[in-house]
């Protein structure tokens, strides 16, 4: 039999539309590897939220593979020597896999050397050919989606290999329960509630979606309908592809809206390609003499922020929905970090921090990337001045049901009034007042963003 070949897996965990899994079973026996390596990301390791979800995914990927007559190697360690010492344990060939753009990857990927075959498999289209004219990666999204357009649509997913061969001896592994990737943290219990992981749920939830795709560019502002598609933690951890959810929607004809969504997932990754430290370094370095609060008041505030104790309470609903389910809006996300970086003056990371360690499906380009766009401090951003108004934004987008959900304290507040409740008068005596008054928090702002010039 030919030396096996290594399959190394990080956020790709399928079976289905895999082209590293495809062209590793072609060669002959396969030891598929999951590498969990706090060690190269730093500061950026996985964080509680995502750990939680990992377990349940390598669960079922497990399971997967057995079906197959195949088994999932778990190590722990620096992923390049880790691979390496697999290399020499088991006489394996290479290393096949897909590509990766967060820098800790890269620089793995780096270390390997020619012992690692690449594959692309987690975008709509490789990022180092959707450049400007200069070579460049975009950082504009704009021009972007029109340069991706030459690369659309993307090729049509690849179905699960018949048979995927076994290796003469396995290799020892650890087990999930030896990595203790369970949160000892209180908001995890109800988890279950929410999600359901693994591809096999992937699949499901994205038929299901593209039933009602049609609907999602009306409805997807509105939290307290069911108008997203909720698949960005099974498309984060790869349970899914990109393109089978580009393909999930063929033949619909309001599609473009979600599919735009799908197309900026890579536009991250090209910026982060870009720019690897954007998840530390302001995207406009001008940005670096903005002074941000710090000291006792601003800890403390931020502290309300994240408990969703501020008194707005569409600001409240949707941390509350953050630490309960480890997902949040995506209409919220934006008003939330809009409050945070202007109402109350404080950095941008620190909130990027909070959603690394309580998101399921916290990625390190979107993640990045987002909180710039609404701090006004990235590469395509909106401008500082640019504030949004919560009050407004929760009876804009119709929030009374989705705060009475989050905000319990609030169940018995009618509309109009449970959008601004200190405002009409009936602020329950259990429900926090305001932390800052939006006129107070907005002009402290500008007049931050003013010295700063």
């Amino acid at each position: 039999m030919p030396d096996p070949v290594l399959l190394w897996l990080r956020r790709d965990l399928r079976l289905h539309d895999q082209p590293a899994l495809i062209a590793a079973a072609a060669e002959g026996a396969v030891i598929p590897v999951y590498v969990l390596d706090d060690e190269g990301p730093g500061e950026w390791r996985i964080g509680g939220a995502q750990r939680w979800w990992l377990h349940h995914s390598l669960t079922a990927l497990g399971k997967a593979l057995a079906d197959k007559g195949s088994r999932l190697i778990l190590r722990r360690g620096p992923a390049a020597k880790v691979l390496r010492d697999l290399l020499a344990e088991t006489g394996a060939s290479r290393v096949h896999a897909l590509r990766h753009y967060e820098p800790w990857w890269r620089a793995a990927e780096a270390e390997l050397g020619d012992a690692l075959c690449l594959h692309d498999g987690n975008q709509l289209a490789r990022i180092e050919k959707v450049t400007t004219g200069s070579g460049a990666p975009f950082r504009v999204y704009s021009s972007f989606w029109k340069a991706l357009q030459a690369h659309l649509p993307p090729a049509d997913p690849e179905p699960v290999p018949r048979h995927i061969a076994a290796p003469d001896r396995w290799p020892a592994s650890d087990t999930l329960t030896d990595w203790g990737l369970l949160p000892k943290r209180d908001w995890s219990d109800a988890f279950a509630d929410s999600w359901t992981t693994g591809e096999d749920e992937a699949l499901v939830k994205a038929k299901a979606f593209a039933r009602r795709v049609d609907a999602y560019e009306a409805h997807r502002n509105l939290p307290a309908e069911e108008g997203t598609s909720r698949l960005s933690p099974h498309l984060h951890h790869g349970e899914i592809s990109a393109r089978a959810l580009w393909h999930s929607v063929d033949g619909q004809p309001d599609a473009e809206k979600f599919r735009k969504e799908l197309a900026w997932r890579d536009f991250t990754s090209g910026v982060t390609l870009a720019l690897p430290r954007y998840g530390d370094d302001n995207g406009r370095p001008a940005y670096d003499r903005l002074r941000w609060r710090t000291g006792k008041e601003a800890d403390a505030d931020r502290k309300a922020w994240e408990q969703g104790r501020t008194g707005y309470p569409i600001v409240d609903a949707g941390m509350r929905q953050l630490w309960t389910t480890g997902w949040m809006h995506n209409r919220l996300r934006m008003i939330t970090a809009s409050f945070l970086t202007k109402h109350l003056l404080i950095d941008w990371r620190a909130g990027e921090r909070w959603f690394w360690d309580c998101l399921v499906d916290a990625d390190y380009g979107n993640n990045s990337v987002n909180w710039q766009w609404v701090a006004g401090t990235g590469v395509d951003a909106n401008m500082f001045s640019r504030i949004m108004a919560p009050l407004s934004q929760s009876e804009k987008f119709d929030a009374g049901d989705y705060i009475r959900r989050w905000v319990p304290e609030l169940a018995g507040v009618p509309d109009p009034a449970i959008h601004d409740p200190e405002e009409a008068g009936c602020r329950p005596a259990a429900y926090p007042a305001k932390i800052v008054g939006h006129r107070e928090g907005r002009e402290r702002a500008l007049a931050a963003a003013k010295a700063m010039r």
